[in-house]
């Protein structure tokens, strides 16, 4: 790839915790305007990988945001242009629905300005398209998990940045707002965004565009969805406990 067809770039990316290497000389090129799903077992490193990329992780090694070295960049610029869904992520319980997606504007607000009428447009955007903007007057603490979950969802989009890092996504969702969050991934590559998801539910990866399957800290392979060399690394990682199977033009993974 060339680097107008590059997100992001990471070189030899490596982290301990508690003395304990959890990320060993990772080295990845992730497509611009696609969907990548970070795999592989549990402990395996995928979480630890999105959060260096994120800048949440101390690590060795470099990271490049859409050509930028982003330790050089701005942390305003880097900000707006990378935005970041965790697990169990949350915010203060007596806030107000609206507050919490309005934290997705900061980054693009002068320090203690008062929202602006795109700051307004921006969330209220995002609240509709996770199906959020009728709980907008009520506190998080009144929402189920599934429902807190799509407003943390909604101020991520809020960012409007051109990358987004989503680490399972899909917990606390029910299977229609799970079909939701695809279709709304797409939409957001179609308009020539970045997903970077971390993903427990293998057949959903397979609908990415392409697979980074993580191995002991270590990137085992790196290639589009639909390659049978793809298919054949999960089945490796997963120790051939897992079938890949095309069921009405879909990908998806079986019990082995």
């Amino acid at each position: 790839m060339n680097s107008t067809q590059v997100a992001m770039q990471a070189e030899g990316l490596s982290a301990e915790l508690d003395g304990s290497s959890i990320l060993r000389d990772v080295s990845v090129q992730i497509p611009r305007a696609a969907w990548t799903s970070i795999v592989g077992p549990n402990g395996a490193g995928k979480s630890s990988l999105l959060k260096a990329l994120a800048g949440l992780l101390a690590h060795r090694g470099s990271i490049h945001l859409l050509g930028q070295l982003a330790s050089s960049m701005p942390r305003r610029e880097r900000a707006r242009c990378l935005s970041w869904l965790g697990q169990s992520q949350t915010a203060p319980e007596d806030l107000r629905v609206w507050d919490v997606v309005m934290l997705g504007r900061l980054p693009h607000q002068a320090w203690l300005a008062a929202p602006d009428a795109e700051d307004h447009a921006a969330v209220q955007q995002a609240l509709h398209a996770t199906q959020a903007w009728e709980w907008r007057e009520r506190s998080l603490g009144q929402l189920s998990g599934g429902e807190r979950q799509r407003v943390l969802l909604a101020r991520a989009l809020a960012v409007q940045a051109d990358i987004f890092l989503m680490d399972e996504p899909l917990a606390n969702l029910d299977p229609p707002h799970q079909a939701d969050w695809m279709a709304l991934v797409r939409q957001l590559v179609a308009q020539g965004k970045t997903v970077v998801s971390v993903l427990h539910e293998i057949s959903f990866a397979l609908q990415a565009d392409y697979l980074l399957i993580m191995q002991q800290g270590q990137l085992y392979h790196h290639g589009a969805c639909d390659e049978l060399s793809s298919h054949q690394a999960l089945r490796e990682v997963f120790d051939h406990r897992i079938a890949i199977h095309e069921v009405q033009g879909q990908w998806i993974a079986l019990p082995q």
